[in-house]
């Protein structure tokens, strides 16, 4: 594509968690097809506050793809059109002169709006507080973790499952609000290895209580999670995680 682009933009504007909000207009020219999707709205906040507006809000940090706060959604679907990418990694190139771009928040029980386009995801810290790690003695007669043996597909499981980076796009797309990709993962990738073992059955009970306490909704295997999620985490972590929620209700036989 040469030249720049004219663009409308429909944003959602909201002042607060109190507030009603609703999608407001915005025309912005001179957008480079080589700008990121966050600089374009850089591009539109400049504007907005030399005209004396009150810039939008959005999240972000690292713009390299690998924290996961860019998150929105943009014409219907989680961090836009193109796959396995985050909003910061998407660039105008993916758009044309003249589109109209619907831009919104997460819509997810479990993520209140704070402003704008910036939701409160604090729900999946305190999932991954309730279980997402290991206990691990340092006392100084700790095994050295390469020490131990764990087969090639079991590392690379683990591997796939721990790219997951909390973005929330798996549960603003589903349908019921599930948050079970997320969880999943998180669960996944110490189930898989030995160091993951000695905990695993009070990790998986307490992530999926929190989760639940949370106000997310239950999966029902659509699958749009795994289909618009940036780092292309698998369903099989789905399936995982129930498989060991179901081992960890078994109680064993006296």
């Amino acid at each position: 594509m040469e030249g720049n682009m004219n663009l409308k933009l429909k944003i959602w504007r909201q002042k607060s968690a109190s507030d009603k909000g609703a999608m407001k207009d915005y025309q912005l020219g001179g957008v480079s097809p080589d700008m990121s999707f966050l600089e374009m709205i850089d591009v539109l906040n400049d504007k907005l506050i030399r005209e004396g507006d009150d810039p939008v809000t959005f999240d972000h940090d690292c713009r390299e793809g690998i924290c996961g706060m860019c998150s929105m959604f943009i014409n219907g679907e989680a961090h836009g059109p193109n796959r396995g990418v985050t909003t910061c990694q998407l660039h105008m190139r993916s758009f044309n002169d003249g589109d109209t771009i619907y831009i919104e928040p997460w819509r997810a029980a479990g993520f209140p709006v704070i402003k704008d386009l910036m939701v409160d995801r604090g729900a999946f810290d305190r999932i991954q507080q309730a279980g997402g790690f290991i206990s691990v003695n340092t006392s100084g007669r700790t095994l050295d973790a390469n020490a131990i043996p764990v087969p090639k597909e079991d590392a690379d499981k683990a591997f796939s499952a721990a790219t997951c980076i909390g973005c929330g796009a798996c549960a603003a797309t589903c349908p019921n609000g599930s948050a079970m990709l997320f969880v999943s993962a998180k669960v996944s990738q110490f189930a898989l290895l030995p160091q993951g073992h000695p905990e695993r059955k009070e990790r998986v009970l307490n992530m999926v209580k929190q989760m639940d306490e949370e106000g997310f909704g239950n999966c029902s295997n659509i699958g749009a999670c795994e289909v618009q999620c940036p780092k292309n985490i698998s369903l099989e972590n789905i399936a995982r995680m129930n498989r060991e929620y179901l081992m960890a209700n078994v109680k064993p036989e006296n």
